[in-house]
């Protein structure tokens, strides 16, 4: 074994994005949709419905939650203090998370056309489902409201160039469109003095959506009224979305490479070290062949740091011949 030290210009980090599908079934789209009638009943029903992909109801694929600021839409904890409710407390969450700051409220749009809104549907893709991010330009999400009305949304990544973030976290609009765009439509697919569809979280893999733009557009609407029954409007997106029969998302992640470029020059690493090799008695090297033509074979590499301790090690897939005609230059690559 032989020990050769590492130059800083042996080393390159490289960053790659790979995406991959997001539901559990391994398919790009989701096109039928089930609820568990015993989640919807339990505690966790008066704050969330639960989807799934199969009537087997084994995976999670999102969960479906109404927010309001006043606390409508759901029943009081207590009659007797006014909007405390299950999408008070769902609207806390999602403000502490995002907005950072619990006197601000959430703006559906940009520029000339912003709604601020006092509730909204926050749909959640459970966190097993992707694995660093929601992939931008991947969501296509139908509706089908009344009387067959439809809409296709997007997020609008391939329409802007500058990320934009709200606290801390990148955020694009929920838009009419298909694929990250709009397709160049005269309202860039938002909503007449509704704003946008809603607001997409990649990295949060939540989605928040605009019920003031997804009634005016469709009919579907959320119940806000106070001190009403839970779940109501829960179900009404997700009659909605079972209607549609179309939720396409992949997932995303960045993979960082460091790239370590070990040399073995002509004259480097032509003998081993094997004791087998050297006469126990004299010392001397045992076959003459290998004093004056000597050949070895590289099978592995090992990382050292500079206390001699084992790091990392990389085999080759098979051995590779070294001799004083032969330079060899293996890559190794570490992903982390």
């Amino acid at each position: 074994m032989s020990f050769k030290r590492l130059e800083a210009d042996d080393f390159v980090v490289s960053s790659d994005s790979i995406t991959s599908t997001l539901w559990s079934t391994d398919v790009q789209t989701l096109t039928t949709f089930f609820t568990s009638s015993v989640q919807k009943a339990g505690s966790s029903g008066d704050f969330y419905l639960s989807i799934f992909d199969a009537d087997t109801l084994i995976n999670t694929q999102f969960d479906i939650a109404l927010a309001d600021i006043n606390g409508g839409g759901s029943t009081y904890y207590n009659a007797s203090v006014v909007g405390k409710s299950p999408t008070l407390s769902t609207y806390g969450q999602y403000r502490a998370l995002i907005l950072e700051d619990e006197t601000k409220s959430f703006n559906f749009g940009e520029g000339a056309n912003i709604h601020t809104a006092t509730n909204f549907w926050a749909l959640s893709v459970e966190r097993a489902r992707y694995k660093e991010s929601l992939f931008p330009g991947s969501l296509n999400l139908h509706l089908s409201g009344s009387n067959g009305r439809l809409i296709h949304l997007t997020d609008n990544s391939k329409d802007v160039t500058i990320n934009t973030f709200i606290g801390s976290t990148k955020v694009y609009q929920l838009i009419s469109g298909s694929n990250g765009t709009s397709g160049n439509v005269a309202n860039s697919g938002y909503v007449d003095a509704s704003g946008s569809y809603g607001l997409v979280f990649p990295e949060l893999g939540t989605i928040l959506l605009n019920p003031q733009a997804i009634s005016q557009s469709i009919g579907v609407e959320a119940i806000t009224t106070a001190n009403s029954t839970n779940g109501v409007s829960n179900a009404s997106l997700y009659d909605s979305i079972k209607l549609g029969q179309f939720f396409q998302l992949n997932s995303q992640e960045t993979i960082t490479s460091d790239y370590i470029f070990t040399r073995a020059r002509n004259s480097e690493f032509n003998y081993t070290q094997n004791p087998t090799f050297i006469s126990g008695s004299t010392g001397e090297v045992i076959y003459d062949n290998f004093i004056n033509n000597p050949q070895t074979y590289i099978t592995t590499i090992g990382m050292y740091n500079d206390t001699n301790e084992l790091l990392a090690v990389a085999k080759l897939s098979r051995p590779l011949i070294k001799d004083f005609t032969k330079e060899a230059l293996v890559r190794v690559k570490l992903d982390f």
